[in-house]
């Protein structure tokens, strides 16, 4: 199916209700004990039965909807091959955080079709914000449009990054990259949960936000809001025939101070 074919408000209205519902889930349980257990492969690279929880609900809410809808999410996995209209999912975008009492985590969710967001949605209950946008139609945090900064250079910016579980590796460079950025003297924020750095570019929060080895879930959504608020996402390294949701090197700015930050990127 075309994009063109696809009604993208419905779309959005069921994305917005998935999320919703699963943050009101994932906020009725934070803060109290649960089951959390480590991931293979990974020290610091948690899951909660909320993560679990939170995912079947959302599949559970869109499939009340959109009875064949194909999904791709972290906890349950699915088809990457997203050329078909597909539900990239992150039940809890920010598990260590929520894992540990710290309010900075949301609900992600945007649907997918040649390997391009046409919506996307992310929920953060903590602060009762809710982000959204529709390709073409731009983005708004609980109704309110949005527009990324106008900050010149990045002498000015704030800047947001995260790392890989395997950080002490350096993958990319990626702990060169953030001592390149503070040797500037450019403030670096971490907030540990990709979806919100996104969303908080789109919302003119922050100026730049770069990470290594993001999966799909972690930047769909988000993605098109930058965009959507007028903003630049780019792969910062090889391109890839699969597109921006599959780079394993993710950039997003306002526009103006992208090649300052591609300059130290790959220096």
């Amino acid at each position: 199916m075309e994009p063109s074919q696809i009604d993208l408000p419905k779309l959005l209205e069921v994305a917005t209700e998935a999320a919703n519902s699963a943050a009101q889930l994932l906020a009725s349980r934070f803060g109290t004990d649960m089951d959390v257990r480590l991931k293979p492969g990974g020290a610091h690279d948690l899951v909660t039965e909320m993560d679990i929880a939170s995912e079947k609900l959302i599949q559970h809410v869109i499939r009340g909807h959109l009875p064949d809808a194909k999904f791709l999410g972290e906890e349950t996995g699915g088809d990457r091959d997203l050329t078909e209209l597909t539900w990239v999912v992150d039940p809890i975008d920010g598990t260590v955080n929520y894992a540990h009492g710290i309010p900075i985590w949301c609900v992600s969710i945007a649907a997918v079709a040649n390997h391009c967001p046409l919506v996307g949605v992310i929920a953060n209950p903590s602060v009762g914000e809710l982000f959204t946008a529709t390709s073409g139609a731009g983005a708004f945090l609980n109704g309110k449009r949005l527009r990324v900064t106008e900050t010149p250079g990045l002498v000015g910016s704030v800047l947001v990054t995260g790392f890989p579980y395997n950080v002490a590796e350096n993958p990319f460079g990626c702990i060169d990259s953030f001592a390149a950025f503070v040797r500037r003297g450019i403030p670096v924020r971490r907030l540990g949960s990709a979806a919100l750095d996104l969303a908080y570019v789109a919302a003119g929060r922050f100026d730049g936000f770069w990470e290594v080895k993001l999966n799909e879930w972690d930047i769909a959504a988000g993605a098109l809001m930058v965009h959507e608020a007028g903003g630049a996402v780019r792969s910062y390294g090889p391109n890839n025939a699969q597109g921006l949701l599959t780079t394993d090197r993710l950039l997003a700015t306002n526009g103006v101070i992208e090649r300052e930050m591609l300059e130290v990127l790959q220096q």
